[in-house]
């Protein structure tokens, strides 16, 4: 099953392709069918094959010769991985679906932001609802809201519980942002987070509620920083240049879904033994 899960990932992967060439520019996923960006010739399902066709082609298109960008077989491979990953660690459950369809958004809205510095509202928004949507049905673990509840005296349904963590993990940590976006614009006259970063962050909290968001939101702020400072210092970057911060938030979402306990058990175990050392 996991072979299976990996094909099937390819295939997807294949249609994250579609979508992240023509969100951003506001083209239908739908019409036209693929074509090579040059020449406009339509490709034939031989040529559409996962993987295959780009190794087969060489990559480049049949009719013009036009590079085809290491970007498709590379959204393929990865998207077929996460497949992998999920159906390896879960089997055929409903959580592995939801890490399935939560890794394949995180990867399309990477590969946009690296691109196009654009975060479609047809991922992010789309994403969103879809996280509330799937809350009352695969339940998220209370963290945070957890008090709520205390506050209250009450012990809700489960149901209930896991609703109420994903709608609070998206207001605050949507909020969060948006209000981090606020105050930087109001001090530096400067946008210093897109809109679309602060929508990411509510998606990824109706996802997965308030304690996975969080330390989605610290693994990527230090992935970001480390990035960032490298191509500084190492890149002739300035300081103030753009950065994909929303890629670097979708990699810590996908390293925290597939393998968060694995971290923080590792976090944890180096933690405790740094304190046992005299």
């Amino acid at each position: 099953m996991t072979l299976v899960a990996f094909l099937f990932g390819l295939l997807i992967g294949s249609f994250l392709n579609v979508c992240i060439h023509r969100w951003p520019i506001d083209k239908s996923v739908v019409r036209p069918r693929s074509h090579c960006p040059k020449c406009e010739r339509q490709l034939a399902w031989y040529d559409n094959i996962p993987l295959i066709s780009y190794g087969l082609l060489r990559g480049r298109c049949r009719h013009c010769g036009e590079t085809i960008s290491w970007r498709y077989p590379t959204v393929e491979v990865l998207n077929g991985f996460l497949f992998f990953a999920a159906v390896s660690q879960y089997g055929l459950e409903p959580i592995s679906f939801k890490c399935m369809l939560f890794g394949s958004m995180m990867l399309a809205l990477i590969f946009t932001d690296l691109e196009q510095f654009l975060l479609p509202d047809e991922l992010t928004l789309g994403g969103m609802a879809i996280g509330l949507a799937l809350s009352p049905v695969l339940h998220i673990m209370p963290g945070a809201t957890q008090l709520i509840w205390l506050i209250a005296g009450t012990q809700p349904e489960p149901w209930l519980a896991s609703v109420t963590e994903s709608v609070c993990g998206a207001v605050f940590f949507g909020g969060m942002l948006w209000a981090t976006r606020e105050i930087y614009y109001r001090f530096r006259g400067v946008d210093g987070l897109g809109f679309g970063d602060v929508k990411l962050a509510a998606m990824m909290g109706a996802f997965w509620g308030v304690n996975y968001t969080l330390i989605i939101l610290v693994v990527g702020s230090i992935v970001g920083a480390v990035f960032g400072t490298t191509l500084v210092l190492l890149g002739g970057k300035k300081w103030s240049h753009e950065m994909p911060y929303g890629s670097y938030l979708g990699a810590a979402a996908i390293l925290v879904t597939f393998w968060g306990d694995d971290l923080i058990g590792w976090y944890w175990t180096a933690v405790t033994s740094a304190a046992a050392t005299p």
